[in-house]
């Protein structure tokens, strides 16, 4: 058990650029990325795409833009993926609900486009967002919640390295109905293997000549956890 008897609060999240060899996290500005997030999410085919997400289906590009406020009054820090092969925006995740005197930050708020799919951005997005709050922030904690009945969203936890710890049942309400919430987390003693294993995934030398891996991100770790890496 961690001697925690001078612990300090640590710095709240705030916006950060994050480089990475595929992608590039980058803080949300409105004149910047509000029309290329909405572009990149097909329009309104952004609702079917957030389906879990806890706000009402949008109608147009102004309630996008709306709710984007929202949130970052409400303390979320939204960061942008941009694909650093082409140069666009591929999604957007945020930090949120920040517990700097814990050390606690959720990762939420996740939608990627059709161009993040089947390829590392958004596993090298996540990796850079949790480097950032454990290696640079200094937080303990770092957790993922989803709707109990987005099988994907968890699956991408446990792939991720998020720890499943139950669901919190009558957490709150979705679209007008009753969401149960699955909760995930990493915790501090965990991010070196955790980190170890998303380098080892991120590696060229782990994607053939037509991008595909060659060992699963799961396997990494579970071999680095079984060899005792620190």
């Amino acid at each position: 058990m961690h001697d925690l008897k001078h612990w300090t609060a640590r710095p709240a999240p705030a916006p950060v650029t994050l480089e990475g060899r595929y992608v590039r996290v980058e803080p949300y500005d409105r004149a910047t990325h509000l029309e290329a997030l909405w572009d990149c999410f097909g329009g309104l085919a952004i609702n079917p795409l957030l389906k879990y997400f806890t706000q009402d289906d949008f109608s147009g590009i102004a309630d996008f833009d709306a709710w984007l406020a929202s949130v970052g009054k409400g303390g979320w820090v939204t960061e942008v993926f941009r694909d650093k092969a082409s140069g666009k925006v591929v999604g957007m995740a945020n930090y949120m609900r920040p517990d700097p005197a814990n050390g606690v930050v959720e990762i939420g708020g996740i939608a990627h486009g059709p161009a993040m799919a089947r390829s590392p951005l958004s596993t090298e997005g996540q990796y850079l967002l949790a480097r950032h709050a454990f290696e640079d922030l200094g937080y303990r904690r770092y957790e993922w919640k989803c709707h109990n009945l987005n099988e994907a969203s968890k699956r991408t936890a446990q792939r991720l390295g998020f720890s499943f710890e139950g669901v919190f049942r009558q957490h709150m309400l979705s679209k007008g109905q009753n969401r149960d919430t699955a909760w995930f987390s990493i915790i501090d003693s965990e991010w070196p293997v955790t980190a170890k294993a998303f380098e080892a995934w991120l590696s060229p030398d782990n994607f053939d000549a037509q991008g595909n891996q060659k060992r699963r991100l799961e396997d990494i770790r579970a071999d680095l956890k079984q060899a005792g890496a620190p």
